[in-house]
């Protein structure tokens, strides 16, 4: 559920206008040149948007009318998170970052913004602080972490792609919505499975043990 409304910033003029026209052919004051060829050069359009944990669950999703942009991540996390989130693993954290920091330093103050592995090519521009990649040697929290679960829920919403081109956005919602719920138990019930196996496995090597266990007692017992 919404915990708070998005402010509104009236010393940041450009915070109500399209994303994508902030940015120049140099990379604008984004800095970013990926981030520019990908949503300048190439136009992408509306669609939807979700947040995703590193076990590819879909925290939430909304619809996105013009085309992803920092403002959706940030007002997705503002408004919905009590305490903003250790670590956010982003295509495009080196702008995010910024981005969240200028308009609630105080909420954002604690948490890591980087870019995952997956797309870490292309941000030739960006800060070596921004990429996972140079934190999983020093850093156990994030040296098993999976940086590619939004990339794999959102290959998944990749198959509903053309079925919610031609519904209403009032269906696409509901669809979306139906689609998510059966993805996130397909994946919950996958991970049960997982450590219900795992569970047997640890079993079956403990009883190995003390049955070999038991057998050298005894051996050594006959010896004697």
């Amino acid at each position: 559920p919404r915990i708070r409304a998005r402010p509104t910033y009236p010393h940041l003029p450009s915070d109500t206008k399209t994303e994508r026209s902030t940015v120049s052919d140099a990379g604008g004051a984004i800095g970013c040149s990926k981030y520019y060829e990908a949503y300048t050069q190439q136009g992408i359009t509306g669609g939807l948007m979700a947040v995703w944990c590193t076990h590819s669950i879909c925290l939430g999703f909304h619809v996105i009318p013009k085309g992803e942009g920092r403002n959706d991540v940030f007002s997705a996390l503002f408004t919905h998170w009590k305490r903003a989130p250790k670590y956010v693993i982003y295509d495009f954290a080196c702008a995010l970052a910024p981005y969240c920091m200028v308009r609630e330093p105080e909420f954002f103050g604690d948490t890591v913004f980087l870019i995952d592995e997956f797309h870490g090519g292309g941000h030739t521009r960006c800060s070596p602080a921004c990429f996972i990649s140079n934190y999983r040697d020093f850093n156990s929290d994030l040296k098993t972490i999976n940086s590619s679960a939004a990339e794999c829920g959102n290959a998944g919403l990749h198959r509903i792609r053309k079925s919610l081109s031609y519904l209403t956005q009032d269906h696409a919602i509901e669809f979306g919505y139906a689609f998510l719920a059966i993805w996130n138990r397909t994946r919950e019930r996958q991970a049960e499975e997982k450590a219900e196996r795992a569970i047997e496995r640890s079993k079956k090597r403990h009883a190995e043990d003390y049955a070999t266990s038991g057998v050298a007692k005894k051996s050594k017992s006959s010896d004697s």
